[in-house]
């Protein structure tokens, strides 16, 4: 199956599974560092769900708009405090920008799997 929503959520988990997992092994902050697990290890379990979308777009059509709620609930509330002045690291901006974009395709990608 190489429909661009398999692709789509595919690459995604892909994508996700690289970049979150060397987290596991930073340095982890000063305060908080049970969060920071958590929100890593809770991404994590959605790479497997968008693999798992990837898997077969039109049965799991249904789950492709939480995935797409995955996205902003990251990326939006990040960049609107970059915005604002808050200190937001350039990099965790530039992923919130990343992930806002995986959000658009996986929207695109529901609009393109029948129901």
């Amino acid at each position: 199956m190489s429909s661009f929503p398999s692709r789509m959520f595919r690459w995604a988990a892909i994508y996700g599974v690289i970049v979150l997992l060397p987290l596991y092994f930073t340095p982890l902050p000063p305060q908080g560092g049970e969060v920071f697990l958590g929100f890593v290890g809770l991404a994590l379990v959605f790479q497997t769900l968008f693999w798992i979308i990837g898997s077969d777009p039109q049965r799991y059509r249904a789950l492709m708009l939480p995935a797409v709620a995955e996205k902003v609930v990251f990326g939006g509330p990040c960049l609107a405090l970059f915005a604002q002045g808050y200190p937001v690291n350039r990099p965790v901006a530039a992923f919130a920008v990343v992930d806002l974009l995986l959000g658009l395709g996986f929207y695109l990608a529901w609009r393109r799997t029948a129901p």
